[in-house]
């Protein structure tokens, strides 16, 4: 069924927008613990666990996310994803009770992720587009979610130091709201997708199917490497720096940086997609990945470092997202995609809640956070080995 290309932009735009929101204020998290833990005077391991518990919680919701989207509509997901997003985050902004606050950043805010993320975006992006424009379309809506990861961390900073942490944080409660009359664009026309899919397996059959298939759970493993990376980089970063003294404002410069390049390197991961085997793309990705993380040990910690460490990050950042959708779509096609990726996904969420937690363990215990900087760089190697195998085929019912 050809989609008129005005409409797979609307998509596009609108789908980016939701996930600019929602994934900035998710990286913004990282800009709060240390000014949060401080007003509360909490270790910075008790804020460090809520946000495990958040990527876990994410993680663990966005299958069942994805399912009601593809069977329900994006749309209605969407909207109800961004009201408990925003409920979460005003219970942050007005509690002192740790319980209170596991509620609101750790389950309803993880709640809120998997209707307005990846898979849910991607999904819809990545049915309405043109299988030979497929990569590309969900490079772009990806990139354009890459404008709140590299705005809203210094914003959230500047708040924070002009109006206080409870402020800063309605504030950010007040944008996640905006996300909910974006979320109704993202219309599925689920009838003439339905007509479309009428021949191929049903959503039984399929997860039977990427079960027994053993790229499938190569793909899922290596997506836990990419969660505990990103989480422990994304939350910890700006406390690391403050640990190598240097100025807090760096952290929200570094995580700005991330999420600009990220607009880079997300738009040309889904181009690569196109061009090249994504398993491939995969496999190299996460052994630059390693092997930056090495480098930025190596040296010196500069401002010059920090920004150069942060913007070879954010190039391979988030790319990983439609180069694993694209595997996914050419071996099992685009109906059950978002919910294949939210499978996957709940790994790449267990990854980042031990990614999150092993961070305040480690400076909690140590004072540093060394032994999980060279901990991500060991993880990048063997994510990039088992990417190679995978067999990324067609299978005959989904062809």
């Amino acid at each position: 069924m050809p989609i008129p290309a005005p409409r797979l932009w609307l998509l596009i735009l609108s789908g980016g927008l939701v996930l600019s929101i929602a994934l900035g204020s998710r990286q913004a998290f990282g800009v709060l613990v240390g000014p949060y833990s401080a007003l509360h005077a909490w270790p910075i391991s008790t804020f460090a666990f809520v946000l495990a518990v958040q990527n876990l919680v994410w993680g663990a919701a966005q299958p069942f996310a994805s399912a009601m989207a593809e069977e329900w509509g994006s749309h209605r997901v969407a909207v109800t994803g961004a009201l408990l997003f925003a409920l979460g985050l005003v219970m942050t902004a007005t509690t002192a009770n740790e319980w209170v606050l596991l509620v609101g950043s750790g389950v309803l805010v993880g709640v809120g992720l998997s209707a307005t993320g990846f898979a849910l975006v991607l999904g819809v992006v990545g049915r309405a587009a043109p299988a030979q424009q497929r990569g590309t379309a969900m490079g772009v809506a990806g990139s354009i979610g890459s404008l709140g990861q590299m705005s809203l961390s210094p914003l959230l900073n500047v708040a924070i130091e002009g109006w206080g942490v409870e402020a800063a944080v309605l504030a950010m409660a007040a944008l996640a709201l905006c996300t909910a009359p974006v979320g109704l664009l993202l219309h599925d026309r689920r009838g003439a997708s339905a007509a479309v899919f009428a021949d191929r397996p049903g959503l039984g059959q399929t997860l039977a199917d990427a079960w027994r298939h053993s790229g499938f759970r190569w793909l899922t493993l290596g997506f836990f490497v990419c969660g505990f990376q990103l989480a422990f980089i994304g939350i910890h970063l700006p406390g690391y720096l403050s640990t190598c003294a240097m100025p807090a404002a760096l952290g929200a410069t570094a995580l700005a940086v991330v999420g600009g390049f990220n607009m880079l390197g997300s738009l040309g991961c889904g181009v690569l997609a196109q061009r090249y085997r994504p398993k491939q793309v995969l496999s190299l990705l996460y052994l630059l990945r390693g092997a930056a993380i090495l480098l930025f040990l190596a040296v010196p910690v500069t401002t010059a470092s920090t920004l150069a460490f942060a913007a070879a990050m954010g190039l391979m950042w988030l790319g990983t997202v439609p180069l694993t959708n694209a595997l996914i779509a050419g071996v099992f096609g685009t109906r059950y995609m978002g919910t294949l990726f939210g499978i996957v996904f709940f790994s790449h969420q267990l990854g980042s809640f031990f990614g999150a937690w092993a961070g305040g363990v480690a400076f909690d215990l140590a004072g540093s956070y060394d032994a999980v900087w060279y901990l991500c760089a060991a993880m990048g190697a063997l994510a990039a080995a088992i990417h190679l195998p995978i067999k990324d085929a067609p299978l005959a019912a989904y062809a």
